[in-house]
């Protein structure tokens, strides 16, 4: 039962430390060694990828997977079947170029589609490290839609534990109040917290409001632009 998102939120962050540190270690080397973190997600799970992408104060070596198919705007039902659709998700890393340098954080909450799953496949075979935002309950409790789940095949399992169907509210009976974002957004605040602990000097984005940034803003991008054409 949950009638508390700050309790909540709070709860899930602790639960999580262990994994929140040996994520934040992993990115971190992956910064220090020239790789690249990607990061990807389906359907309402891209809100998280857009919180690790050219965000003020985020970090400057991410670069986005994601798909036109998967995005809800460019059409919510067929967004759906696409992160079902076999295939879609290899194509989308192949594509990448993704290294064993690099970690690969995955978003999604029932983590049974084969979008994010193959992802993870994927990245797994070219020795990258996988990092999953999940909910391990709401996915053991979902219809199989690949051949694995999600937090079977990560190296690092981040468990949001959002209940089946994301949603909250009313406590008894809830048919509202999704929380995934909400979790996957303060599980990847931790992240950015303990990566300053133990990597202060990894670039970041500053924001482009407040006077002085541009360039340099510019100068990351000269520098991340070829290897990150979404900037």
């Amino acid at each position: 039962m949950i009638d508390d998102l700050t309790d909540l939120v709070t709860r899930v962050v602790q639960d999580n430390r262990d994994g929140v540190l040996e994520a934040a270690e992993a990115i971190a080397t992956t910064g220090r060694e020239e790789g690249l973190l990607y990061a990807a997600g389906a359907g309402h799970s891209l809100a998280a990828v857009m919180e690790t992408f050219f965000r003020a104060g985020g970090l400057a070596f991410v670069r986005p997977l994601w798909d036109q198919g998967i995005l809800p705007l460019a059409g919510a039902r067929a967004s759906t079947a696409a992160e079902r659709e076999r295939g879609l998700g290899a194509g989308v890393a192949q594509r990448a170029g993704i290294t064993g340098t690099d970690c690969v954080l995955i978003f999604s909450n029932s983590g049974v589609n084969p979008y994010p799953v193959e992802i993870a496949q994927h990245a797994r075979e070219t020795g990258a490290t996988v990092i999953a935002m999940t909910s391990v309950h709401a996915s053991a409790s979902a219809p199989t839609r690949a051949e694995h789940r999600l937090f079977e095949i990560a190296d690092i399992v981040l468990d949001t534990a959002v209940p089946a169907g994301d949603v909250t509210w009313p406590p008894q009976a809830p048919v509202t109040a999704p929380a995934s974002t909400i979790l996957t957004a303060s599980l990847w605040t931790a992240i950015l917290r303990q990566i300053d602990s133990i990597a202060p000097d990894v670039p970041r984005w500053k924001s482009a409001n407040v006077s002085g940034t541009d360039d340099f803003n510019a100068a990351l991008v000269e520098r991340f632009g070829p290897r990150i054409p979404e900037l």
